[in-house]
């Protein structure tokens, strides 16, 4: 087990990122905070959890469905279209 403390808001140097690898990732998959590396001063990149990743990805994928379906009646609105019935989704589709 590696004992190593951090800040949350620090970032480590890619060169102290490289001597304390496994320690890292030990700590941003128990404790589910990005650990930030820096490259000359500025923020570079992060380690992250992996199921972190996955769920911010998801609600990111969600959000975008999102704007698109306001994007969408946004436009109805403005050009007075009437919505698609579903049943006229799916036989245009051959789901029905």
């Amino acid at each position: 087990m590696y004992t190593w403390y951090m800040p949350p808001t620090t970032a480590l140097t890619v060169s102290e990122a490289r001597q304390q690898l496994a320690a890292i990732i030990d700590r941003a998959r128990s404790e589910h905070t990005p650990i930030y590396l820096a490259r000359r001063g500025r923020r570079v990149a992060a380690v992250i959890d992996a199921d972190d990743l996955d769920g911010i990805l998801e609600l990111a994928e969600d959000m975008a469905d999102i704007r698109a379906a306001e994007a969408a009646r946004a436009e109805m609105k403005a050009t007075g279209e009437a919505p698609i019935p579903w049943e006229q989704v799916k036989a245009d589709l051959g789901l029905a």
